[in-house]
């Protein structure tokens, strides 16, 4: 599928569109942006009616590469043929669910089917999904004696065979808000090095073009403006991300991540973040959960998660001391021990992010400061729920 950024998308989404059409006299004709609320109103009601219009057959192939592979057909026999609709919020699966998505101002209503849920873990948000999907766009149509249905689809992309990741973060909303309700399934590799997926999660995504590519789908698409997209995905595998950049030069993204994962970011747990700057996409943007310092930088995206003038990198950064075991210069979020799949190899980290050190001070005779600080102590890299000291403005100790 072809991606885009968000920021590119708020640019868009604040200005006219210039069509190419001309009157008589060559003036260009400036097409207004057309009101999100009235697009997605008629999205809506095309979208619904498909679902009450078509039926889908579904082809079990456990284990293979055509498994949970979804056929679309018009319905001719009401008696035997169920439409989509009727598996609105089914309590077995295939189950027809609805997802609420606040932007631009209004309340988007998202169907979205599952035929199977998957049996693994939910990626958020912002990562990156191993994913075979294909793609479809709904127009509406002028009746005739051979196409008595006012709505048809035409495909436009499909992907199979799946290579690395897709950036969530990087795609349209309707995948972003969707792909954390399914998980995956279960991976076995072959010996030539590719990979099997079983038990994946399922489904199909009824995407409103607001949450899609609204007036401006990819270049060398066929997708016309403002079309709602069908988009029948399959979740194998996901990879977690860490977002922290420096901005963009000639066009590319300079990544500078923080060595904190962006789900490891998600304060609320909700498997959801978001950047709530920009006001044409959240015009109505509530305090961001995720946000610890409160400076309207979201954690995945701020590089001094607690605003203390040290950057989170240098925070978990570890001294250079021989009992700092482990791979890498930089702490892991909590202590991790050998993988035993690889038994050639020791991942080892016994020191996870530690909290604000809580041992004897250098000089019990002294109060603690930047001078006379307290020692670390084992706990202080283990305890659940301690308060890790990149999220801590009280440390690194400040000169008064």
């Amino acid at each position: 599928m072809n991606k885009f950024k968000y920021y590119f998308v708020l640019l868009l989404a604040g200005i006219a569109i210039v069509s190419c059409n001309k009157k008589d006299d060559d003036e260009a004709v400036v097409v207004p942006l057309r009101d999100y609320q009235e697009q997605f109103n008629t999205d809506n009601a095309d979208i619904e009616e498909y679902l009450n219009t078509n039926y889908i057959t579904v082809t079990q192939n456990p284990g293979g590469q055509t498994d949970q592979d979804v056929t679309f057909t018009k319905i001719t026999d009401p008696a035997t043929q169920t439409p989509i609709m009727s598996y609105l919020n089914n309590a077995s699966f295939p189950k027809l669910l609805v997802r609420n998505v606040d932007y631009h101002g209004i309340l988007y209503k998202m169907y979205y089917l599952v035929i199977r849920e998957g049996v693994g873990t939910s990626p958020m948000n912002t990562d990156g999904v191993v994913t075979s999907y294909y793609g479809q766009y709904l127009k509406r149509v002028e009746k005739t004696d051979t196409e008595p249905s006012h709505l048809t689809t035409t495909f436009f992309e499909q992907v199979v065979f799946p290579k690395g990741s897709l950036d969530l973060y990087g795609t349209i909303m309707g995948w972003s808000e969707i792909f954390p309700q399914f998980k995956t399934g279960t991976t076995t590799y072959n010996a030539d090095g590719t990979a099997s997926y079983k038990d994946f999660g399922a489904g199909v995504l009824f995407i409103p073009s607001g949450l899609g590519y609204y007036s401006s789908p990819p270049s060398a698409s066929t997708i016309p403006a403002y079309s709602p997209l069908i988009f029948s995905i399959k979740l194998y595998d996901f990879k977690r991300m860490d977002h922290e950049n420096n901005g963009y030069s000639n066009g590319q993204l300079l990544e500078n991540p923080d060595g904190i994962y962006d789900y490891q970011e998600d304060i609320n747990g909700d498997g959801y973040v978001r950047d709530f700057r920009n006001t044409t996409l959240y015009p109505n943007a509530p305090t961001n959960p995720d946000d610890s310092d409160g400076d309207g930088i979201p954690d995945f995206l701020d590089h001094d998660d607690d605003n203390d003038g040290f950057l989170t990198r240098y925070e978990v950064t570890k001294p250079a001391d021989a009992a700092f075991s482990g791979l890498s210069k930089y702490y892991p979020y909590d202590p991790i021990g050998d993988n035993p799949a690889t038994p050639n190899y020791d991942e080892t980290e016994i020191w996870g992010v530690p909290r604000r050190p809580t041992g004897p001070l250098k000089n019990d005779k002294l109060e603690e400061s930047i001078t006379n600080p307290r020692s670390f102590v084992p706990e202080d890299y283990t305890t659940p729920g301690r308060k890790r000291i990149y999220l801590d403005n009280t440390y690194p100790y400040q000169k008064k």
